[in-house]
């Protein structure tokens, strides 16, 4: 097995990352800002500057034939353009020059599917749909794909799609919080569908590239398998993963859409109500087999969150 570095090892991607390499009989070196999450038995926790300064990279590649690279920022308020780009752009740069001055021999970048596209498509995206950003993120993160590509190290690139998994955070822990309450939803007349990706299909995606050689060189898109869901089955797939009826009623996405838009935020509205498809045939090509459809992994996810019932025990009187 190879000695990896893992990047970004204590966000949530990270950490699950750094568990599922390590299980799997991989030498992991996790590099962290702030060292505060407990790591398996046998980790290397090397701690590293802010991402925006520039340092060394040399002692955190010694001895490593495979890197991870997942720090950034995402959606990150207050950040400006010229923030993602030091942190995004120029870190990933500097590190995958550093990691073929090292010999590595595999560098795999996490990029996202926001350096392809904006937060809504009009069909179903591909590889072969020529990158278009239209956000300050999703613009960094092509250009450090870019990078990495000019750096001379062997590479694979992935761009997921929104991942979801035990413990995640951001938008889907709202809809997760929101479909374990008994209100109803109006959600029902929402027909728009958003690929997602649960966290142990990334994570077969990322153990399958690195121990396939043909993916050097080359650029994938990830999402889990299966037609996606629409907002409406999300919410009725969490609630009936904890025994509970859908309770989901209609209302025209008008009543979201026009407010949203009065106040110049049609960026969340294109993030709710809008399509984005994401078609990973490509990467199932060359050899990757996804564990579930959303539908499977949204189920583990909500059953894994519900409150366990305590059970009372009988007494028996003498």
């Amino acid at each position: 097995m190879s000695r990896v570095l893992v990047t970004g090892a204590s966000g949530f991607i990270g950490s699950a990352v750094v568990a599922a390499l390590a299980r799997d009989g991989h030498t992991v070196r996790a590099a962290v800002r702030r060292p505060h999450l407990s790591f398996p038995y046998g980790v290397e926790v090397m701690q590293h500057p802010d991402l925006a300064e520039a340092f060394d990279w040399q002692p955190l590649l010694q001895g490593v034939d495979r890197v991870v690279h997942l720090a950034g920022i995402a959606h990150t308020r207050g950040a400006d353009a010229a923030t993602y780009d030091r942190v995004n752009r120029l870190a990933t740069a500097r590190l995958a020059t550093a990691a073929a001055q090292a010999h590595v021999g595999h560098f795999v970048f996490i990029s996202s599917i926001r350096a392809q596209t904006g937060p809504a498509a009009d069909h179903a995206l591909t590889e072969r749909d020529p990158p278009a950003p239209t956000e300050i993120y999703g613009r960094s993160k092509l250009a450090a794909e870019e990078a990495v590509r000019g750096s001379g190290v062997p590479f694979t690139i992935l761009r997921p799609v929104l991942l979801y998994g035990p413990g995640v955070k951001g938008n889907l822990a709202l809809l997760a919080r929101a479909a374990a309450t008994r209100w109803p939803l109006p959600v029902k007349d929402f027909s728009n569908r958003r690929s997602l990706l649960g966290i142990d299909n990334f994570i077969s995606a990322l153990a399958f590239v690195l121990a396939t050689p043909a993916t050097i060189g080359e650029t994938y898109v990830v999402a889990d398998p299966g037609i996606p869901p629409r907002l409406s089955d999300v919410f009725a797939t969490l609630r009936q993963a904890r025994g509970r009826r859908t309770f989901i009623m209609a209302m025209s996405p008008d009543y979201i859409e026009l407010p949203l838009r009065l106040f110049r935020r049609a960026d969340v509205w294109h993030r709710i109500g809008g399509n984005l498809r994401v078609d990973a045939g490509k990467l199932i090509a060359a050899g990757w087999r996804p564990a579930h459809d959303t539908r499977g992994g949204l189920t583990v996810m909500a059953q894994a969150a519900a409150p366990r019932k305590s059970g009372t025990a009988s007494r028996s009187t003498r």
